[in-house]
């Protein structure tokens, strides 16, 4: 995982501002060193940047539309097919597969979440280092 820098914090928060379609803001919100104009605006402009901004709302809609399938699936099945759901797991059980399936909606979701926090905190945070530190010479 990269250092956190008020550089790479600054960075961060032209993302944010792209993303959301918001105009930029050349000064850090939170009271530490405001970046200058320069540098942001190279970091705004570089294509690799605006690459990066645009992969990693690719991989979250799609980490998104993942999460909403499987869950959309599941409330499917509860509307149309609820006897399946209520199968139990053995003879001899009370326990149906209902269960073990809304456990693995619960635990899909943690999952995908460890997906984009491991590729946020290697691929997406390296990126976005060399593309402040570069800017920044």
């Amino acid at each position: 995982m990269a250092e956190s820098s008020p550089l790479l914090d600054d960075c961060l928060l032209i993302e944010r501002s792209l993303i959301n379609g918001l105009p930029s803001d050349p000064h850090n919100l939170s009271g530490r060193r405001i970046m200058h104009d320069e540098i942001y605006k190279k970091i705004e402009n570089d294509p690799r940047f605006q690459q990066l901004v645009k992969r990693r709302q690719k991989f979250a809609w799609t980490l998104s539309l993942v999460m909403l399938a499987i869950y959309y699936t599941f409330i499917m099945v509860i509307a149309f097919k609820p006897e399946l759901l209520a199968i139990p797991l053995s003879a001899d059980t009370i326990t149906t597969v209902g269960i073990p399936a809304g456990v693995a909606i619960i635990v899909s979701a943690f999952v995908l979440t460890g997906i984009y926090v491991h590729r946020a905190n290697s691929e997406f945070d390296d990126l976005n280092a060399v593309i402040v530190k570069e800017a920044s010479k």
